[in-house]
Parts: C-alpha cells; sequence; structure tokens
C-alpha cells in the first residue's frame, strides 16, 4: 500500500467543513489518528497506513488540523503549531470520532505523534465516544486538560533522551504516569533507553529529519517495541 491508497473526505463540525483522509475496512474499530507538528504530511500518511493494516485490520482517520497547511522545517512547524487553535482541533477530533462511528467503526480509539500526543491525552478527557488512547511524546498544556481526568484507557510512549523540557522529557513522562495513576483507568507509561523524540519516524525521509534536529539515535527495535505494544492495547479496548 501507498500514501495514495489514502481517501481524501470532508467531515463537519458546526459550521465548519475540514479535510481528512481515511484507510482501512469500513466496518473494522477506528483509530484517529492526529498529525505532529509538521501538518498532514508523508509520516503521518506513513503512521495511518500501517495502522490501518496491523492486525485485526482498523479503519484509520487523519483529520487535517492545519487546513493544507505543511511546515517543511522545524521553523515552520513550531510557527504553524503556535498557531493552532487547540480548543478548536480538540473539536476536529470530536467530529472525527464521530464520523467513524456513523460510519461503521463501534469502537474508536485516538492516537498521535508529538503536538498529536498531547492533543491524544487531551482527546481523553475531553472528547466523548473515545474507547482508547496511545499517546506518543506528548502531554497536554495543563490548561487544555488534566490526564488525571481522562475518562479512556491510556497508554504513552517516550523517548529516554528527549529533551523538549515540559513536554515530552523524562520529567514530563512521569509526572504524566502519576497524574495517569490517578485517574483510576488502565494506563501504561513505557519510556525507551537510548531513544530521543519522534523515534517512530523510520521511513528515510524521517530519519534523515531527525538527523537535521540533532537527532542521530536510528533504532527500529524500539519502533518495532513500541508499535507491537500499540497493537495489543489497541486490540484489547477496541475488539467489540
Amino acid at each position: 500500500m501507498a500514501t495514495s491508497d489514502l481517501k481524501k473526505i470532508q467531515i463537519q463540525r458546526e459550521d465548519i467543513t475540514f479535510d481528512a483522509y481515511v484507510v482501512g475496512k469500513d466496518d473494522a474499530p477506528g483509530i484517529v489518528v492526529i498529525q505532529e507538528w509538521w501538518g498532514v504530511d508523508f509520516e503521518i500518511k506513513n503512521h495511518a497506513l500501517k495502522i490501518s493494516q496491523l492486525e485485526p485490520g482498523y479503519k484509520a482517520l487523519i483529520p487535517d488540523l492545519y487546513r493544507g497547511k505543511v511546515g517543511l522545517d522545524a521553523a515552520e512547524a513550531k510557527h504553524l503549531m503556535d498557531g493552532l487553535d487547540w480548543q478548536g482541533a480538540v473539536k476536529d477530533i470530536q467530529a472525527s470520532v464521530n464520523w467513524l462511528k456513523a460510519s461503521g467503526s463501534q469502537k474508536v480509539g485516538v492516537t498521535g505523534y508529538c503536538m498529536g500526543g498531547a492533543l491524544t491525552i487531551a482527546s481523553s478527557v475531553l472528547v466523548s465516544g473515545i474507547d482508547a488512547g496511545v499517546a506518543f511524546y506528548g502531554v497536554p498544556p495543563p490548561q487544555l486538560a488534566d490526564p488525571a481526568e481522562t475518562k479512556v484507557p491510556i497508554q504513552a510512549h517516550f523517548g529516554e533522551l528527549d529533551n523538549i523540557v515540559g513536554f515530552s522529557d523524562i520529567k514530563a513522562a512521569k509526572a504524566l504516569e502519576e497524574k495517569l495513576k490517578a485517574s483510576g483507568k488502565p494506563y501504561e507509561v513505557h519510556v525507551y533507553p537510548g531513544v530521543s523524540h519522534a523515534f517512530m519516524n523510520t521511513s528515510p525521509e524521517g530519519v534523515e529529519r531527525r538527523k537535521v534536529l540533532g537527532m542521530t539515535d536510528d533504532n527500529e527495535a524500539a519502533a518495532d517495541l513500541a508499535w507491537s505494544r500499540f497493537q495489543s492495547w489497541m486490540n484489547r479496548y477496541l475488539s467489540s
């Protein structure tokens, strides 16, 4: 499968329509896949394709939170993320969950990477109709959502060498773990030794981009382990 297998659709929320990309079997459990700060680029599409092919099969949907814009370098991506209406993004995610439920997915999960990881945890608190979440290296700002109030089981993944302080570094991971413990919901927080931020980006272009940003660790084994944990978590909570 190639990223061209993703079908572009329009989703309505209130009086706004936005683009989303969907791939996978119609009646399969749905997973909303939330972009990194780059936008809906090759890497998030790669992730959605992979998710759709995991056993027993999922329907993956990427909402375009940036409305078509993509950051080509870190400065541009930061500018786009800084300009994001986070409350609006949560509404986009709610509309995406509703769309999947209306399109035959009985259960729906949410996952995301970096900015999308933070939004995954925020969604577990603020979005209705979700059955489970898996967040990769991102924690929401406290004014957006308190992870202790999650309504669904959460699994989270972090790199031990991640240096984005307060967002995805080891201290943020430990603080998240305490919050999830307090929630009373099932949770797992995994820290991967020897890897830094965005370690799931293992495509050749993704590895190249990480190198440009000074992340020289290249650890397919960590990504493979995270994928297998992701799969068993989603299978546990999304299989009807």
